[in-house]
């Protein structure tokens, strides 16, 4: 078992920033492929970014694309989410979890050990 805690969320105007982070206490993510999804209420969870352990491949969902950068310093153990021209359709509770392979990196079913999820709302 694998325990992620995410931080780093909060309430930003249209445009801003916030960068989120991703950590597991006492475990190493450096050989970790990690994913970061999100969920808006009423929605089901989507795919935001993902990034292979050694950090050379990245993923992005197309909504976040050229805003949203997904980094690892496996130096802290630490992934990161640096979201920026944030928009209201951006506000969710956004979760990183352990990519355990499979055909489909956007795919949640190929995800596992969630965090417990950071709230980003963003406003208008």
């Amino acid at each position: 078992q694998v325990q992620l805690v995410e931080s780093g969320g909060g309430l930003v105007q249209v445009g801003g920033s916030l960068r989120l982070s991703c950590a597991a206490p006492g475990r190493t993510l450096s050989r970790s492929d990690m994913g970061w999804f999100r969920q808006a209420p009423g929605k089901e969870r989507e795919f935001v970014a993902a990034i292979s352990g050694g950090g050379s491949l990245t993923y992005y969902a197309d909504s976040v694309k050229g805003r949203f950068t997904v980094s690892r310093d496996n130096a802290k153990n630490t992934v990161a989410l640096q979201m920026n021209s944030l928009i209201p359709e951006d506000t969710a509770v956004y979760y990183c979890a352990v990519y355990g392979g499979g055909a489909s990196w956007y795919s949640m079913t190929n995800y596992r050990y969630w965090g417990q999820g950071t709230q980003v709302t963003v406003s208008s």
